[in-house]
């Protein structure tokens, strides 16, 4: 199991705001993350739309982070991409169960409570724990 590219593109794409501190253009964060610019823009536009990246026009345009990095956690970078996080489409209130119509299959709430506890760590984890982590491996570097 594993999650999208687009999902993992946009960690970068975020990450790499989130680390330059400053407004990037597009092709610029397209460079910098090894990520086409078209599909670059593809994941902006979604990032925009949820807030985590603020779009601005014009000569001095360009994307950067719309939130403090405290309040952005790897869970909102993965919704706004994924939807919300499930396990199996099981849970999907219009998808129907040929397997047990009442949904008290065994594998039914195994897989709502993988999704919970995923979903709990994944809000757990948020942009500035991330540049925190990188933070220390500087300061380590500059203490060798």
């Amino acid at each position: 199991m594993h999650i999208s590219l687009e999902t993992d593109y946009a960690v970068r794409i975020v990450d790499c705001l989130a680390r330059s501190g400053q407004r990037m253009g597009a092709k610029a964060i397209s460079e910098k993350t090894c990520v086409t610019l078209r599909f670059s823009l593809k994941i902006l536009r979604k990032l925009v739309a949820s807030g985590i990246v603020c779009s601005f026009k014009g000569a001095r345009g360009g994307y950067e982070i719309g939130k403090e990095l405290n309040q952005i956690s790897i869970h909102d970078i993965f919704e706004t991409i994924e939807g919300p996080y499930i396990l199996n489409r099981c849970m999907l209130s219009e998808h129907c169960c040929t397997r047990v119509p009442d949904k008290e299959c065994p594998y039914h709430n195994l897989y709502e409570t993988l999704s919970l506890e995923m979903r709990a760590k994944l809000k757990a984890v948020t942009m500035a724990d991330i540049m925190a982590i990188y933070a220390g491996r500087a300061e380590q570097k500059a203490l060798r």
